[in-house]
């Protein structure tokens, strides 16, 4: 039995503008071009985002083989490697680019810096396709770093022109760590002018820290294949808290509020509000009365659409729209 009496939401919460701006770029290539319209990779990582997605004509693939002449194709919210996107450029598609425009910041600079005879090591999680994205903008000279122990074990070929860049959907404080163990090994080593690490991800960890404080369990609304929102239950547990990850409300279980008064409700970047809103209607059912909002960082920030999606006579011609 629970004592549940109030749900505290945490403030921001859910869609980030990466993610927004990433699903209307696939709402508007179908609306203006009909179905079906090529996604690589699911175009943000939440099960809900892309089955309706792929209910209303997206077909996600992974290899540009399964995509027919003369499509149209979207590179999902994470990135592509550099190959990818010289492959869609010699096959012809009609290519539209939701990569966030922050990990394109990071390409940018990873692209100039190593026209400047920089290598790299990048601090994220292997197979991760953000991860893949910017490794991949380069032939070689850039080296993952996913702990602490591998830092010890990176051995790039010179030192004194070294950066470092970072996953942007990581946690704060472990790459924090991660960082003071690299500056220690490489002195010289050069960072970016700003972190890596997205405003959006910052927000909501930063949000999670202070819910920690008023509540006695956590739940997170995001899909599994989501870093941002496993990123989100992990600062909550480093709180001392018990606390749980959930697609959607059906995966909520009793138990996990037992003895719990307030219950801390966030979502991750890539998670509708709608889902949300079904978890809080579930947690009405087993006994919650009133509902709160922290005060919180308000998010202002939008990121144009690309060329040829802008209007609603848009017609892109067969060539990658970009910023």
């Amino acid at each position: 039995m629970t004592t549940l009496n109030e749900i505290v939401l945490a403030e921001p919460r859910g869609f980030c503008a990466g993610v927004d701006r990433a699903i209307d770029i696939v709402e508007r290539a179908l609306t203006l071009f009909g179905s079906p319209i090529y996604v690589r990779h699911e175009i943000v990582h939440n099960t809900h985002v892309v089955a309706d997605l792929r209910a209303r004509g997206a077909i996600f693939i992974e290899d540009l083989a399964e995509v027919p002449a003369g499509a149209t194709l979207v590179f999902s919210a994470h990135g592509v490697p550099k190959s990818v996107e010289i492959e869609a450029e010699r096959r012809g598609f009609r290519v539209f680019d939701a990569t966030c425009p922050l990990v394109t910041k990071v390409h940018v600079e990873v692209a100039k810096l190593r026209r400047e005879g920089y290598e790299f090591l990048m601090i994220g999680h292997e197979g991760h396709p953000e991860v893949e994205g910017t490794m991949g903008q380069l032939d070689d000279g850039i080296h993952l770093v996913q702990c602490l122990d591998d830092v010890g074990r990176v051995e790039p070929a010179q030192t004194e022109l070294l950066a470092v860049v970072t996953q942007t959907t990581l946690s704060v404080d472990d790459t924090a760590d991660i960082l003071n163990a690299i500056r220690h090994r490489f002195p010289k080593v050069r960072e970016t002018k700003k972190q890596d690490i997205c405003y959006a991800t910052q927000n909501r960890q930063d949000a999670v820290k202070a819910l920690s404080a008023e509540v006695d369990v956590v739940i997170v609304v995001g899909s599994p294949t989501s870093s941002n929102s496993n990123r989100l239950r992990d600062v909550a547990v480093q709180r001392g808290l018990p606390a749980y990850l959930i697609d959607d409300a059906s995966e909520l279980r009793p138990e996990w509020l037992t003895g719990a008064g307030r219950v801390g409700l966030t979502a991750g970047a890539s998670a509708p509000d709608a889902l949300v809103q079904g978890v809080i209607d579930k947690l009405r059912q087993l006994g919650a009365v009133a509902v709160r909002r922290m005060p919180g960082v308000q998010e202002t920030i939008q990121f144009p659409l690309p060329k040829g999606l802008k209007g609603p006579d848009a017609a892109p011609s067969p060539a990658t729209a970009r910023l």
